[in-house]
């Protein structure tokens, strides 16, 4: 484990308790237990249709579960709504883009800061010295999370003019800009070729380091390997391993289900 994560004490943020979702006749997600440590950076894989992004919906707040419980810093959250999901401090990223394509990589992010904004619509009508400051302050934070995310010298750069690559480093961007606890990666990595890969990697291990949980969901095993703490593999919405991925990568039950004969590096 990275130095960084072990001088967080060990601290139960998210706990998740035998959670079920049915669509119709469909069980996609059934009894899944499991939870994530402050501080950790969590994978759950599996095979396409394994239940992990109707999992993710689930804990961001997009899906309620049919039964199960969800607790997020010790507080019961089953069934909340994302947008309350966020002001607790959950935020995630989507598998496909959900960018603005016609606003600059700064307007972007900004947008997403304003849920941290203190004045009010008067303010903003008045545009009063308060809202004044405010809005600097604003600039200001979105220009150090793009710089975060090596995204800085792009900040005039229509988000629709910039590289698939880069597209996926906005929208994490813009996930931090909420000050999240908790942040959800939805296949991070997706579309990636292996520089932006262990780009993201870096990223990521930077997000950690700054005090931020990170869970994600992803299909590249050598991300996940390099970047992970423990995984948790689900396969036909049960879950059906979780450990130190060099433990679960090497599991012969997720060999079969998963990861086929591939040697994979851990």
């Amino acid at each position: 484990m990275n130095p960084a994560a072990q001088e967080i004490p060990a601290k139960e943020i998210l706990a998740v308790s035998n959670l079920t979702r049915i669509f119709g006749g469909l069980t996609a997600v059934r009894d899944v237990t499991m939870t994530v440590q402050a501080g950790e950076v969590v994978g759950l894989i599996g095979p396409n249709g394994a239940g992990k992004t109707t999992l993710f919906n689930m804990l961001g707040g997009s899906l309620p579960p049919s039964s199960g419980s969800i607790r997020f810093d010790g507080t019961d959250c089953t069934g909340a709504p994302s947008h309350v999901m966020g002001q607790r401090g959950v935020s995630r990223t989507f598998q496909i883009t959900s960018l603005f394509p016609s606003l600059t990589a700064l307007d972007n992010v900004r947008s997403a800061a304003y849920r941290t904004t203190r004045t009010g619509w008067g303010a903003a009508i008045l545009r009063n010295a308060a809202y004044r400051r405010e809005e600097a302050e604003l600039r200001r934070k979105a220009m150090e999370i793009l710089a975060f995310c090596d995204l800085d010298h792009r900040a005039d750069t229509l988000a629709d003019a910039m590289s698939y690559g880069e597209q996926r480093r906005l929208e994490i961007a813009i996930a931090l800009a909420a000050e999240p606890r908790l942040l959800l990666l939805d296949e991070p990595a997706a579309g990636m070729n292996p520089e932006e890969g262990q780009r993201l990697v870096e990223m990521i291990r930077r997000i950690r380091a700054r005090g931020v949980t990170v869970l994600l969901v992803e299909h590249h095993m050598r991300v996940v390997a390099s970047v992970c703490d423990r995984l948790v593999v689900l396969d036909h919405g049960v879950k059906i391993a979780e450990g130190a991925p060099a433990q679960v990568l090497n599991d012969a039950e997720v060999i079969r289900v998963y990861l086929g004969r591939e040697p994979v590096d851990a």
